[in-house]
Formats: C-alpha cells, sequence, structure tokens
C-alpha cells in the first residue's frame, strides 16, 4: 500500500504539468496528441507536453464549469466537486465541443486550437449547445458480473 502523502509528493515532482483532462483522456473519453502517460506508484499519471496548451485547457476547463454551474448544481467556489459530476463536467463537455466543432476525433488538442482559430476567443463558442452534452453525458454502465 502506497502512502498517499508520498504518492501526491512524488506525483508533483514527476508531473510538474498535470493533464488538465487527465480523467476523460484515462476514462476513454478524449485522446491528446500532447498527453504522456506515466506510470506512478502502480497508477497511471498523464502530463502536458506544452506550457501553452495546458493554459489553454485550463481556460476551457474553468469556462466549462462556469458554464455548467447551474445545469451541474456545481459549488459556487471552484472547490473539489464529487468524481460522477467532475466526469459529467470533462467528458461531456468535451463530447459537446467534439459535436459542435464538428470534429471528426475528440483530441482535445485539436479541438481547443480549432475552436480558437474558428472563433475570436473560447467565450465565443456555442456554450448552450455544449453545456446540453455536459448535462446529458452519462458514464457507461458495468456489464454484469458472472456469478
Amino acid at each position: 500500500m502506497v502512502d498517499e502523502a508520498a504518492f501526491h509528493a512524488s506525483r508533483e515532482q514527476l508531473n510538474p504539468n498535470p493533464c488538465v483532462f487527465a480523467k476523460a483522456i484515462l476514462a476513454g473519453c478524449a485522446s491528446c496528441s500532447l498527453a504522456r502517460h506515466q506510470a506512478l506508484a502502480e497508477r497511471e499519471v498523464v502530463a502536458c507536453s506544452q506550457k501553452v496548451a495546458h493554459i489553454n485547457c485550463s481556460t476551457l476547463k474553468d469556462l466549462l464549469y462556469e458554464r455548467a454551474t447551474f445545469a451541474l448544481r456545481l459549488p459556487r467556489p471552484a472547490s473539489e466537486i464529487p468524481h460522477l459530476k467532475a466526469m459529467k463536467l470533462v467528458c461531456g463537455g468535451l463530447q459537446g465541443l467534439q459535436a459542435a466543432l464538428a470534429a471528426p476525433k475528440p483530441d482535445v488538442h485539436a479541438m481547443v486550437q480549432s475552436a480558437q482559430s474558428r472563433h475570436d476567443s473560447l467565450l465565443d463558442l456555442p456554450w448552450q449547445a455544449i453545456v446540453v452534452h455536459i448535462a446529458a453525458w452519462q458514464m457507461r454502465r458495468r456489464a454484469p458480473a458472472d456469478q
């Protein structure tokens, strides 16, 4: 068993640029051409290989949180949110972005670049349509275990 404090300290040293959408990438909801997977204490962490891309993704995630606050009944100050709501936010948000951009695949970096080139800013995305995807997203149900 790994000491959690030691794990978090090691994670910050090994992964100074953690991927903003790591949960979505690890869950298979999205991919990213800049993501670097690393193993740490029998866990997988995802790092971003470019600082500018990390900042752009952070901006996108902050906007997803802001725009979906009412739909997901998120707490106002950006505090830790339950896992299911976090998954709805990132997976549903990226799915909505993919639909809004008619992107062929859910590559986070490619979608952010496309959104920035098509719109003057990430603020100008069709947020109402994206929030509909966030609210509608559901986690896959597990297959029943054989008994």
